[in-house]
């Protein structure tokens, strides 16, 4: 696909650019240079010069309304120097003049101006024109403030470069079908047309940041050969009411004379916000009165005179307008959703295509340690990882230098240079150990990967690395319990071994609260409470951690049993952290030992410890009396 480029400026405009700086110039130098470059005066203070004529010191005056210029006499009363002073407004001094025989005269006017007086008259209006032409090329297009109303839309077509194609894309097999009988109506439209069907309108495009919904609209362009109008939603809008809709009319126009063809709108919700929610503020009404054309439109053109479909991509289709979505408009939604697995790999085989890989890379690995990456995300990753084995003159990008990529991606950049003390890294890295031993024996946890006490990111001072072992789209109770009690094994083993809690599991805290709340009041695992729903988290939303816990309105007696069963589930993970590191207090001991002394525990080192971890006894839990460590203070 090739971008449409505008012509370049002719020959015309150029010239005048250029008579326009060489008069600007004249201008400059007529005005400045006879004053800079013209024999300096001295110049005394008015009274001065009222003084010197008072004691007949002046011999003649040249009186001007800007300056005046005398003459003094010497010593011995022959004509002397000539100084200028600043007249000010003085009726009595031609009297004065005269009474002390001072011979004076009116400074004749400036001869051979007829130059300045030309460019004074030139100039002004040249510079109207350049102040006018600026603001024509901000209103866009070649017609300037004429295209303000002008769509912006940039146009791909078909050219020499590689086209964009459904085998650029991966991870959204069930999106590329539903797209698939797009491109068959924009290649063999009759086919359809004579059993009666017609094409959708409009296909909404709806799925997270970075999964690749852009891409789709390309490839679906490509893949049919025609014309590809893209834009974003929020270049429609301008400040001046009625742009918007003039450029909604403009691009349909150019579209129709193009047809076939797709116009892509992205990031539809800029214009598209619902009208009945207070989606448009104030007085101008802008927005609303572009997104009305915007419905026009898609209801004017005729599919059977002109084959115009309109793609358009949001990740926020829980805001649009429902006038948008019925049918004859945007009446076909696809979801373009994270990738799987194989979803996954396949992204990571299409990026790594231009990169040079070493023989122990195995693109699967990669794909099962990176869960909940989007496409976007992935295309990072390899890129880091490429970035990585230059830094460390790799002749090629080895497993390791992914391995690291995907730690910077998920934990972020190391910081070495962030000094601890000793008291603070032993506390982190029982910290750490207790998160790795209570997540090797609770079920339902990701596999311990790594132990670091080197801090990374903004805040992390040290970081437990768990990855998934296989694919997992359901959690029972069971494994969610195990997950709030691994959250909370770091600040149980400060507990246990310290005697006091530190700020460090701020964090973990606040992962394992909104996980207990979303199991009371989201999944309907609570006894008291029983299979009910006390969230109204909206449908369409797509949150990194799952679902938002905003709680519709209930009784008190119900928010109190609600607080009350989260509470208990967190509670309930902490003291089963605390059996756990109770059971495994002197494994605690050597792993924490061991992870001050190297930093980082990885790979064989860190599976040998694990298989030590003994599971609890059932019995009760006796959290009093804890051994406490002895801490450099």
């Amino acid at each position: 696909m090739a971008v449409k480029k505008d012509p370049q400026p002719p020959r015309t405009r150029q010239i005048l650019n250029i008579v326009f700086i060489v008069l600007s110039g004249l201008l400059v130098l007529s005005l400045f240079l006879p004053s800079n470059f013209s024999t300096q005066i001295p110049r005394e203070p008015y009274s001065m010069f009222i003084h010197r004529v008072q004691d007949h010191e002046v011999l003649r005056a040249s009186v001007g309304q800007d300056e005046i210029r005398y003459q003094v006499r010497d010593d011995q009363g022959n004509p002397g120097e000539v100084y200028a002073t600043t007249p000010i407004f003085d009726l009595q001094l031609p009297n004065l003049l005269e009474e002390n025989g001072v011979e004076f005269a009116a400074v004749p006017p400036p001869k051979n101006q007829w130059f300045t007086n030309l460019l004074g008259w030139i100039i002004p209006p040249l510079i109207f024109v350049a102040v006018w032409r600026l603001f024509l090329a901000r209103g866009g297009g070649t017609q300037g403030a004429l295209s303000i109303g002008k769509s912006r839309a940039r146009v791909y077509v078909e050219g020499e470069t590689a086209k964009i194609t459904f085998d650029d894309v991966a991870g959204v097999d069930e999106a590329k079908a539903e797209l698939v009988e797009i491109v068959d109506f924009l290649k063999t439209p009759g086919r359809f047309t004579q059993l009666g069907a017609r094409i959708p309108k409009g296909v909404l495009l709806v799925g997270p940041p970075g999964t690749g919904k852009t891409l789709l609209a390309k490839a679906v362009a490509g893949e049919a050969g025609v014309p590809f109008f893209s834009i974003s939603g929020s270049e429609f809008v301008e400040m001046f009411v009625g742009v918007g809709s003039s450029r909604v009319r403009d691009l349909f126009e150019q579209a129709k004379k193009q047809s076939p063809c797709i116009i892509f709108i992205d990031e539809l919700d800029a214009i598209g916000k619902s009208r009945s929610t207070g989606g448009f503020y104030g007085g101008n009404d802008e927005r609303e009165q572009t997104l009305n054309q915007l419905l026009t439109e898609m209801d004017g053109f005729n599919a059977s005179e002109t084959t115009v479909i309109v793609l358009a991509a949001t990740n926020r289709p829980e805001s649009l307008d429902p006038a948008l979505l019925r049918p004859g408009r945007f009446d076909r939604q696809v979801l373009v959703d994270r990738p799987d697995l194989r979803g996954r790999e396949a992204i990571l085989h299409i990026h790594a295509q231009g990169v040079r890989l070493a023989e122990d890379v195995e693109l699967r690995t990669v794909a099962m340690r990176t869960p909940g990456f989007a496409g976007a995300d992935l295309a990072n990753l390899v890129n880091e990882a490429a970035l990585l084995a230059a830094r460390h003159g790799h002749t090629a990008v080895t497993q390791s230098d992914f391995d690291e990529a995907i730690e910077r991606v998920i934990a972020g950049l190391e910081k070495k240079s962030r000094a601890l003390s000793d008291r603070e890294k032993r506390i982190v890295a029982y910290h750490e150990v207790g998160h790795a031993l209570v997540g090797a024996v609770m079920p339902g946890t990701d596999r311990v990967e790594k132990i670091s006490i080197v801090p990374r990111g903004m805040a992390a001072l040290g970081y437990t690395l768990q990855l998934p072992t296989e694919e997992r789209f359901l959690r029972d109770e069971m494994e969610l319990r195990g997950q709030i009690a691994t959250l909370l094994g770091g600040r149980s083993a400060e507990e246990l071994v310290f005697g006091r809690v530190t700020t460090g599991a701020a964090n973990d805290l606040k992962r394992a609260t909104d996980l207990a709340e979303q199991m009371v009041t989201s999944f309907g695992m609570s006894k008291v409470l029983g299979p009910l729903a006390y969230d109204r988290s909206q449908r369409g939303q797509f949150l990194e951690d799952g679902l938002a816990n905003v709680r519709r309105a209930v009784s008190n007696e119900t928010a109190k049993a609600i607080d009350a069963e989260v509470k208990g589930l967190v509670e309930q993970g902490h003291q089963q952290a605390l059996a756990i590191l109770q059971a495994n207090h002197a494994l605690l001991e050597t792993v924490a030992e061991t992870l001050l002394a190297d930093e980082v525990i990885e790979g064989e080192a860190l599976k040998q410890f694990l298989q030590r971890v003994q599971p609890p006894d059932t019995t009760a839990v006796t959290v009093a009396g804890p051994a406490m460590a002895q801490v450099p203070q």
